[in-house]
């Protein structure tokens, strides 16, 4: 099964959701007027997309209704995938990885799927070809290191740790000293699992930060949050707290396979302008690609 059969399966909830709402609101409407984009509107928000955003895209398409005379409810559902889309374009989902090695620190509260996804994202970047050199740098649970050594031996990616409780950001020293002793392409950083408003391990993960910053300070470096999509419109309101706290490039959504909540998607890349680079539709090693806005608006509406 290729990837985007695993995503249309895998957003199927999704899928059901969304095209219920919007279908319900088609099918109680002969003619496209005020009324029915104010229902629509009413679908969005429902869909977990966010009030914000729900808003921005009725306003969009009633402009477009208005310029090209639409008049035609499937044409009113194409011109609203059109303008999803455009959304999911402003912000460059690609990996910004152009330097031998490059950094990739991800960072998110517990529960997750911090740990799966590291390995997860080893495994597609060793089938690019990459040398991936993995950081336990969570060193509060020993279970997380175990874990992760799981994950990236799966996925051929060597493991750097160290004991329980030591100082995360010298895991990370000595990782980035084994990345370029072995040559690496991408040296991946797991962090503890940090609430943005726990000050010690917002300071942690400054610490993490200052020694990438001078031990690969010409490196491309990428800051992915972990959002676990199950949680609905609560995924926006996390993403926009750990943007206080750190310059997240991108977002990783975990756990679509699982919700009927994959609209938040579009609220999160709307209301953060932070593009999702990576999305995981399933438990195994092979089910994390890189995010397609195209495939992903295919398969939801």
């Amino acid at each position: 099964m290729g990837f985007f059969d695993k995503l249309k399966q895998g957003l199927t909830k999704t899928k059901e959701s969304i095209n219920d709402k919007i279908n319900n609101v088609f099918s109680n409407f002969r003619k496209v007027d005020e009324e029915l984009l104010e229902e629509l509107e009413e679908a969005l928000i429902m869909s977990d997309m966010g009030v914000e955003t729900s808003t921005q895209i009725i306003s969009n398409l009633r402009e477009k209704i208005k310029k090209e005379k639409i008049g035609e409810s499937e044409q009113v559902k194409e011109a609203l995938r059109e303008e999803i889309e455009k959304i999911l374009e402003k912000c460059d989902n690609s990996l910004k990885l152009e330097t031998k090695p490059s950094v990739i620190l991800v960072i998110g509260v517990n529960g997750v799927g911090k740990t799966t996804s590291i390995g997860k994202m080893a495994n597609r970047l060793a089938k690019d070809g990459k040398k991936v050199v993995v950081a336990a740098a969570d060193t509060f649970r020993a279970a997380a290191v175990e874990q992760l050594e799981i994950w990236a031996q799966r996925a051929g990616a060597e493991v750097v740790k160290r004991e329980e409780g030591v100082d995360p950001a010298s895991v990370v020293f000595e990782a980035i000293r084994r990345t370029k002793e072995s040559n690496a392409d991408v040296l991946i950083i797991d962090t503890a699992g940090r609430l943005h408003n726990k000050k010690y391990l917002m300071d942690e993960l400054n610490k993490i930060q200052k020694v990438v910053n001078k031990e690969m300070a010409e490196a491309s470096k990428e800051v992915l949050l972990v959002i676990d999509a199950t949680t609905g419109q609560n995924a926006i309101s996390q993403v926009k707290a750990f943007k206080e706290q750190a310059d997240i490039t991108g977002i990783v959504l975990t756990k679509l396979d699982g919700t009927a909540k994959g609209g938040v998607v579009i609220g999160i890349v709307e209301e953060n302008k932070i593009p999702v680079k990576f999305i995981g539709v399933g438990e195994q090693i092979d089910d994390m690609e890189i995010f397609n806005s195209e495939d992903f608006v295919k398969a939801i509406i």
